[in-house]
C-alpha cells in the first residue's frame, strides 16, 4: 500500500538570486555620477572653443583648446586679486571660527554649563532668519562704519555666519572625547588652555578638520554679501565670476574655464582633508 509522503521545502539557492547589496551600490553609483556629470560637463566645456562650446547640441568630439583658460588669465580684468581676498576671508574667518567654537563647544560638551540645551538652541536660532533679510541693516551698518567695500567686514561677517554651525559641529565631536584623558590631564596640573591644545585638538582632529573645511567652503562659495558690500578693491571670486555673465556675445567657454579655476581651491582642501573629513563625519555615528 503507497503512503503519501509530505513535501520538503528546499532553500532556494538559485545563483541568479538578486544582492539588495549590489543594487544599492549600483543606484549609489548612479546617484554619485548624476551629481558629478555637470561638473565633468563644465570642465570639458572649458576645453573647447566658444563656437563648439556654443553648439546645440553640443560638440563632444570638438577639438581641445586653452583659450578659454588663456582669456580668464590674460583678460581685461585681473582675478588674482578676487581670488586672493576669497582665499583670505576664508582662511582667515575659518581660523577664528575654530578660535571661537572650540571652547565654546567644550563648555556645552565636556562641561556643560547650566541650560546648556537654550545655549545651543539660541546658537540655532540665529540661523533661521535668513542672510536676505538682514543685508540692509548690515548695507546701512557698512555705510555708517565705513567699511563699505573692506575685506575685514567679510571677515567678520563670515565667522558669525559660520560660528552657531561650527559649535553644533564640534559639541557632538568633543562630545566623543573620553573623559578618563581630560581627568588624567587635571591631576597633572593640566590648565584648560593646556587641555585643550594638548589634550581636546589632538583627539577631535578629524572633527576639527570637518568643520575647518565646511566653514572654508561656506565662506569661498558665499555671493550675497560680498556682492552687496564689495566693490573694486575686496570683491571675491564669486563676484568676480559674475562678470563673466553676459548676453551679448559667446562666453560660456571661458565661463567654464573661471568656474573650474575657481573652483580648484575647494577641491583641493578636499582631497587634502578627504581622510580626516570621513573620520570627522563619523565620529560618534557608531556607540
Amino acid at each position: 500500500m503507497a503512503t503519501a509522503t509530505a513535501p520538503t521545502r528546499t532553500r532556494n539557492t538559485h545563483p541568479s538570486r538578486k544582492n539588495p547589496g549590489a543594487a544599492c551600490g549600483l543606484l549609489a553609483w548612479g546617484g554619485g555620477l548624476l551629481f558629478v556629470l555637470p561638473v565633468l560637463w563644465m570642465v570639458l566645456t572649458s576645453f573647447h572653443s566658444e563656437t563648439d562650446a556654443a553648439t546645440n547640441p553640443p560638440a563632444l568630439a570638438a577639438s581641445l583648446t586653452l583659450d578659454g583658460y588663456r582669456s580668464f588669465f590674460a583678460g581685461g580684468s585681473d582675478p588674482w586679486p578676487p581670488l586672493i581676498n576669497s582665499a583670505s576671508a576664508s582662511v582667515i574667518s575659518t581660523l577664528l571660527v575654530l578660535v571661537l567654537a572650540i571652547p565654546a563647544a567644550y563648555a556645552l560638551s565636556i562641561k556643560p554649563v547650566e541650560k546648556w540645551t537654550d545655549v545651543l538652541f539660541f546658537f540655532l536660532s540665529t540661523k533661521f532668519l535668513p542672510i536676505v533679510a538682514g543685508l540692509l541693516p548690515l548695507y546701512l551698518f557698512a555705510i555708517g562704519t565705513h567699511t563699505v567695500d573692506n575685506i575685514w567686514l567679510l571677515i567678520v561677517l563670515y565667522t558669525s555666519m559660520n560660528l552657531p554651525i561650527a559649535v553644533w559641529m564640534m559639541r557632538s565631536f568633543l562630545a566623543e572625547v573620553p573623559v578618563e584623558i581630560l581627568e588624567a590631564a587635571a591631576l597633572d596640573g593640566a590648565g584648560l588652555l593646556m587641555v585643550l591644545r594638548k589634550v581636546v585638538a589632538p583627539v577631535a582632529l578629524p572633527g576639527i578638520a570637518a568643520t575647518a573645511l565646511i566653514c572654508f567652503i561656506f565662506s569661498w562659495n558665499e555671493l550675497l554679501l560680498a556682492r552687496t558690500l564689495t566693490a573694486t578693491v575686496a570683491g571675491t571670486a564669486p563676484v568676480f565670476l559674475t562678470g563673466f555673465v553676459t548676453s551679448q556675445g559667446l562666453f560660456l567657454a571661458q565661463l567654464c574655464a573661471a568656474a573650474t579655476v575657481i573652483s580648484l581651491p575647494v577641491l583641493a582642501a578636499g582631497f587634502a582633508a578627504q581622510d580626516k573629513l570621513v573620520q570627522g563625519l563619523s565620529l560618534g555615528a557608531v556607540k
